[in-house]
């Protein structure tokens, strides 16, 4: 399913949010839900543009702007559950808090981010994350007002980062994870990408919503699949 596209990058994130269709079947989903115990828990995915640009500075004949860009982090390697991997900020929701809410909440405990500085654009569809028995909802955020970022609490974060979009939508960074866990093998979405010097990877949950997302908003250019990538 690819909606049809406004012309800015913002336009496209909220006609998306408003879109009852996506995400649908959800691919990347791997393990097996423990539904009675399952815990609800919300990320921010939250864009903006580099530089202070115009919010609708879109370059011709692009997929998006270079200046395009979106926040990330990688969890700290001590953490009990996705330790070092690289996320969207978020977590668990507090009792009485929507999704929205938390996203926020987290995205500032995390990241320093100025919750008064993003514009949401809507929430996705609930997602599950059955490897640590989460259902998490994605929270689409545009960053009218930037505000620095930086890591909060070491024992959360190892390192907060903005990555321009160019750079996940290049295929030369995009590959295939393998996790080979217990006599079972799971292939899913997978990117390497530099950032201040420092590589990382992106895979898991988080790869798996920015894959839906490309290709839903037809930002996405063709890669090899073939390219896999054995992860530890």
């Amino acid at each position: 399913m690819t909606v049809d596209a406004p012309r800015t990058a913002r336009a496209q994130l909220a006609a998306l949010a408003a879109d009852p269709r996506f995400p649908g079947p959800w691919p990347h989903a791997r393990g097996t839900m423990d539904d009675d115990r399952a815990r609800a828990a919300a990320v921010l995915v939250l864009f903006g543009v580099l530089d202070g640009l115009p919010a609708d500075h879109e370059a011709q004949h692009q997929a998006v702007s270079h200046d395009l860009d979106l926040l990330l982090l990688r969890r700290a390697a001590t953490l009990s559950s996705h330790a070092g991997q690289v996320a969207f900020p978020g977590g668990r929701l507090d009792p009485g808090e929507d999704a929205v809410t938390a996203a926020l909440r987290e995205a500032q405990e995390e990241t320093g981010v100025d919750p008064s500085g993003v514009r949401v654009l809507g929430t996705l569809a609930a997602l599950p994350m059955p490897v640590s028995n989460h259902v998490v909802t994605p929270v689409l955020g545009w960053w009218e007002d930037p505000s620095p970022v930086a890591v909060v609490d070491v024992g959360e974060s190892a390192s907060v980062f903005r990555t321009p979009v160019a750079d996940l939508l290049d295929p030369a960074n995009r590959y295939t994870s393998v996790l080979r866990r217990g006599g079972t093998t799971w292939r899913g979405p997978a990117w390497l990408i530099t950032v201040d010097g420092v590589q990382q990877l992106v895979w898991g949950f988080t790869a798996g919503v920015l894959d839906s997302l490309f290709t839903s908003l037809g930002w996405a250019e063709p890669w090899d699949r073939s390219r896999e990538l054995e992860l530890p």
